[in-house]
């Protein structure tokens, strides 16, 4: 049974860079898996993405500031799963993971992240982690590929993941070019794809995933200051939807 994607956003934030925003005012994407469940993704900031399913909280590289927005993790539900891709500033934050975490939230990350807090389940490259009856995670490649660039994301050391929550597939790229490891990316509904040159992907690169992986919907994130408005157009034969929310 095929999940049901519902095009509803709410509590839509307002301009970008304003800090102490609301915990309800992020905008927000909701979804319903095969099995009839509900998951919500919260827009926070850049690569910080809040999923909510079933009463349950999963981080992804929760940070408290950037590009003069500020994010209260005290504010939020404390989180079952917090998912770290790397170690940049950008990803990689104590303070945010200290104020969403309580006595059984489980980290989960690469190695480096790991060395560097002291603590947190290490997934490598090809690792996959069922954490309960609802939720696999498996790590995937996500690197540089462009001469010039490799110093950035080296292959092999940062992470992005999978998730299948119910029957309900999401893919977060990290930080990645269009690696070859993306042909084996399968059944995707929903992917979330960096877009900001020399760090990750070109606008090109995106649509030649999102043609590969071909995802039931696409959030371009961790996109700086990239002209990704014209995502949807050149999409828009391919029966790819593009979403575009504050991931600026």
């Amino acid at each position: 049974m095929k999940a049901f994607l519902l095009p509803i956003i709410l509590g839509v934030m307002s301009a970008c860079g304003q800090s102490d925003i609301p915990i309800d005012a992020y905008e927000t994407d909701t979804f319903v898996t095969p099995n009839g469940k509900t998951v919500r993704f919260h827009a926070l900031a850049h690569a910080s993405i809040r999923i909510e399913f079933d009463g349950k909280e999963i981080e992804i590289d929760p940070v408290s500031q950037y590009n003069g927005r500020d994010i209260d993790y005290a504010a939020f539900p404390k989180a079952d799963y917090i998912l770290v891709t790397h170690e940049h500033f950008d990803h990689l934050d104590t303070a945010a993971i200290v104020a969403l975490s309580k006595a059984e939230t489980q980290l989960v990350t690469n190695r480096r992240c790991a060395d560097i807090l002291g603590y947190g389940t290490v997934m490598a490259n090809g690792d996959r982690l069922g954490l309960n009856d609802w939720l696999t995670v498996e790590a995937v490649p996500a690197y540089n590929t462009t001469v010039g660039h490799l110093q950035f994301h080296p292959q092999g050391r940062d992470n992005g993941f999978i998730l299948t929550l119910d029957g309900f597939r999401i893919y977060i790229a990290g930080d990645t070019e269009d690696v070859p490891e993306m042909t084996d990316i399968k059944d995707i509904d929903i992917a979330f794809l960096p877009c900001n040159q020399p760090y990750t992907m070109t606008p090109e690169q995106l649509v030649r995933v999102a043609r590969l992986i071909h995802p039931k919907v696409v959030f371009p994130y961790h996109y700086g200051k990239t002209d990704v408005s014209r995502l949807p157009s050149l999409l828009k034969g391919d029966n790819v939807e593009v979403r575009i929310r504050h991931y600026e």
